[in-house]
């Protein structure tokens, strides 16, 4: 369950009615994707140029579509990433930006993140740094408000920024991988002027691995999970399993914990698979009294594979020799 984004007021309480939001600064503040499999590097910057090439992908999420409940509408987020590498060195580089509305909340993030990549035995080790800039804004008209505190503003909104940083590492056998990602590892806070509202940007941690499984008739069928925790206080988990065919189609099923269960579907458009769309249903069975029963996601990749240059030899005659 995508939870308000890290409002715990000191000195008013905010009530939320028909959301179910919770305000523990424990519960998961970063947004969530059902396509969690194809964007690593929101959740690991190790992914960062982990593939020859150049990566690109643009990701709408609409959360609980038509909720309309005390405190908007419903959540909607966006998510762009582009990584590349530079093969001679072994370094990739990648940029994340998410745009999260929430309630009265409105949280972007944009993180610049480097990786070495390094061949251990079989398989590869990627070790990767992010670092970047967190704004929060919160809109004082649109916040419901049981005792009101002559120090809070009734309309408006107010925005903060701090820096943000972030580290994982992942090693990849061919035929599996597995990662360990952590975000906000300084835990930025959020003071919102005069002090009277104290919010915190907690550290949260991702384990995301997968297996790859090839089969007769160009089938492959990998299945994942993907766990996430805030400070190691609580924990939530997605399940997932994706065949493809061809590398061009591609179909799935995946669960998240206590909440949804999810169909995913993929196409390659052009000729070499290179643009891909994407698309994932959630149907939700998890507090439907506080929610709409379904969300749906967007996904739109590109990758860009490196350019290399093959010299033919070309046969010069002269009147004497030819070569």
């Amino acid at each position: 369950m995508k939870e308000l984004k890290f409002l715990h007021i000191k000195f008013y309480s905010i009530f939320i009615l028909s959301t179910g939001f919770l305000f523990s600064a424990k519960a998961q503040q970063d947004a969530q994707f059902t396509q969690y499999m194809y964007n690593g590097l929101f959740y690991n910057p190790a992914f960062a140029g982990k593939e020859s090439g150049y990566q690109f992908s643009a990701l709408h999420r609409t959360q609980w579509l038509n909720y309309t409940g005390t405190n908007g509408p419903a959540p909607i987020t966006q998510l762009l990433t582009a990584s590349g590498r530079i093969d001679q060195y072994n370094v990739g580089f990648g940029l994340t930006f998410v745009n999260d509305n929430i309630g009265p909340s409105n949280n972007q993030e944009i993180n610049l993140a480097a990786a070495y990549h390094k061949k251990l035995g079989r398989g590869a080790l990627s070790l990767g740094f992010s670092g970047g800039i967190f704004s929060s804004t919160l809109k004082y008209d649109e916040l419901v408000v049981v005792n009101p505190d002559p120090r809070v503003p009734s309309s408006g909104r107010e925005t903060q920024m701090n820096f943000n940083f972030g580290a994982g590492a992942i090693y990849d056998r061919g035929n599996y991988y597995i990662g360990l990602g952590s975000k906000h590892l300084n835990e930025p806070g959020f003071d919102f002027g005069d002090g009277s509202i104290d919010n915190q940007l907690k550290n949260h941690s991702y384990l995301l691995a997968g297996y790859r499984i090839k089969t007769f008739a160009l089938w492959t069928f990998e299945p994942s999970f993907l766990i996430k925790t805030v400070s190691l206080n609580n924990f939530s988990y997605d399940l997932s399993v994706i065949a493809t065919h061809g590398q061009r189609i591609s179909g799935g099923l995946a669960f998240r914990g206590e909440e949804s269960v999810s169909l995913l579907f993929g196409y390659g458009i052009l000729r070499d698979n290179s643009l891909r769309l994407g698309y994932a249903f959630d149907l939700v069975f998890g507090g439907l009294e506080a929610k709409a029963p379904t969300s749906h996601e967007f996904m739109l990749t590109y990758n860009l594979k490196p350019v290399t240059r093959e010299f033919q030899k070309v046969i010069q005659r002269t009147p004497r020799f030819r070569f």
